[in-house]
């Protein structure tokens, strides 16, 4: 039997457990309630600031612009007729395009974004507001020859739209679709159009501070000017790549242009737009999507066949083979071997866009591959840039 004291001693010691166990699990409590809900506001008030920066005094909002909001507001009402059906350029899932000469004759593209409560909204939701804000944050800090520019936006209860430079040519889409401008568009200009695409990638995968992925390349979103130079649009699903955190999203994209990991992890890395842009590169040479391709030549059961086919076979036969003009073929077989290494299946085997960019401004090819007309797709798969 212990001791009396003894005995009170540990009970005293029971007491002081009793006491003091609750008394700090609910302290715990209390401090990680207080970091959750301070951690809630900071969040919130992000939120508030940036759409503060969007909604703030509603019709001044062409801050890009050197003209008064309200007459730029007022002019592309009139040019546009309320957004009249006559005047759209093309609807997309998040907005439509419309068509706008300015009083200055100057014509710009407006991207009115969609209300979820009908087509005019009304004061309702917008329907993608965090595209509307994702748009305008990237393509204010983005400067580059081959990104559209914006000129300016606006936030109004009726109206959400963007103002950005007119392409008078349309989407690679648009052209490829129809045989008089896949015409057009010819070798030279096509080779181009991929270099200028390489460019664009290669600026915001790095030379932006933090990089930018644009998620959504493709044939629908390089537009072309009246010069035929090719820049790329529709910057709604862009994400800016943070270096200390895992980048992990939601699936946004076009069907068709998606890397294939993305089936199976939500990271986000810039190997996606690396593959996207291979898909668009190959679609400039085939004047059509190039999945069928893309799939046989990764298909263990046809792609020696495949393989075995010349570049020659797979190309838009609404043009003809440059067999006279060597440097022109040669651009054209650069071209395919850059593709073909940007789609491999491997993101970590695909080269970035910073080399994809400097391979298709070299001059001359591999002794092998400069013989456009018998180049196989088999020597084109194994380049290596």
């Amino acid at each position: 039997m212990p001791s009396d004291p003894d005995h009170k001693a540990e009970n005293g010691f029971r007491v002081i457990i009793f006491i003091s166990v609750p008394i700090c699990l609910a302290m715990a409590v209390a401090v990680i309630y207080v970091c959750v809900r301070g951690r809630r506001k900071r969040i919130h008030a992000l939120k508030q600031e940036e759409k503060g920066e969007i909604r703030n005094n509603n019709l001044d909002l062409f801050s890009i612009w050197n003209y008064d909001g309200r007459t730029v507001f007022g002019d592309i009402i009139d040019a546009t007729e309320d957004f009249d059906d006559a005047y759209c350029l093309g609807v997309g899932a998040s907005g439509s395009v419309y068509q706008a000469e300015l009083p200055t004759g100057q014509v710009v593209a407006v991207k009115r974004f969609h209300f979820a409560d009908g087509d005019r909204g009304g004061g309702g939701l917008l329907l993608d507001e965090k595209g509307f804000r994702n748009e305008i944050k990237a393509l204010t800090r983005l400067r580059h020859r081959n990104v559209v520019k914006l000129y300016g936006f606006c936030a109004h209860s009726k109206w959400m739209f963007l103002v950005c430079e007119h392409m008078a040519r349309g989407s690679l889409a648009e052209m490829l679709e129809h045989d008089g401008r896949a015409a057009e568009l010819g070798w030279e200009r096509r080779a181009a159009a991929a270099r200028d695409v390489a460019d664009a990638l290669s600026y915001l995968h790095h030379d932006c501070s933090p990089p930018v992925v644009h998620r959504d390349v493709s044939s629908k979103n390089v537009l072309f000017d009246a010069e035929f130079r090719a820049c790329l649009s529709d910057f709604a699903t862009a994400k800016l790549i943070k270096l200390d955190s895992s980048n992990w999203s939601a699936l946004v994209g076009t069907l068709g242009y998606l890397a294939p990991e993305l089936a199976y992890t939500m990271k986000v890395t810039e190997k996606c737009d690396v593959y996207s842009f291979g898909a668009v590169a190959l679609e400039l040479l085939l004047g059509r999507h190039p999945g069928e391709l893309i799939l046989s030549l990764s298909s263990s059961e046809s792609s020696d066949e495949q393989s075995a086919l010349l570049l020659r076979d797979v190309l838009d036969p609404r043009l003809p083979f440059p067999d006279e003009d060597r440097g022109l073929a040669e651009k054209i077989v650069r071209v395919a071997a850059t593709a073909l290494a940007c789609v491999r299946v491997d993101p970590k085997s695909r080269p970035s866009m910073r080399s994809v960019a400097h391979e298709l401004r070299k001059e001359k090819m591999p002794t092998p591959l400069q013989h456009g007309q018998t180049v196989s797709l088999s020597q084109l798969k194994h380049f290596k840039l």
